[in-house]
């Protein structure tokens, strides 16, 4: 399947990376491949911001996979860092390839580098398969999660 390359993610991959958050059930009822008005502002805030790696997966020059990864250091669990994966998504043509696998790794290795003593994530509850994928990787669904839409 060619080398893959993962690194943080320019202005230029913005609509590939707001096709892929809009390829699902989920994604298309929230996301406005439309107008990347928001996107490109929403890239310009993380790029300023050291604790937040947004990243893309490009294998032969095409955007196949992006994260985005927050450092969040805290004063719970004794002053522990933690980080936290967000967006993961992955183009309908790498799904079952390992690329998901590779991306998570990604994210581990960074955050061990980073000083993390915590990797956390969310999942929709609809998404089933991603719940058995994180589960194959080591994560446990130790917890509730809630939100509260603004």
């Amino acid at each position: 399947m060619g080398d893959l390359e993962i690194r943080a993610a320019a202005a230029d991959d913005v609509p590939a990376i707001v096709a892929m958050l809009a390829d699902d059930p989920l994604g298309a009822q929230r996301e406005s491949p439309d107008d990347l008005t928001p996107y490109l502002a929403a890239l310009e805030r993380l790029r300023s911001d050291p604790n937040q790696h947004l990243v893309v997966a490009v294998r032969e020059g095409r955007v196949v996979g992006t994260l985005q990864l927050t450092i969040i250091p805290g004063l719970s669990r004794r002053g522990a860092t933690r980080s936290n994966v967000e967006g993961v998504r992955i183009h309908a043509d790498e799904r079952g390839s390992g690329l998901g696998t590779q991306l998570i790794e990604w994210a581990i290795e960074e955050s061990r580098t980073e000083g993390c003593q915590l990797v956390q994530l969310t999942s929709d509850k609809t998404r089933a398969d991603a719940h058995r994928f994180y589960e194959r990787l080591g994560f446990t669904a130790s917890h509730t999660g809630f939100k509260l839409q603004l």
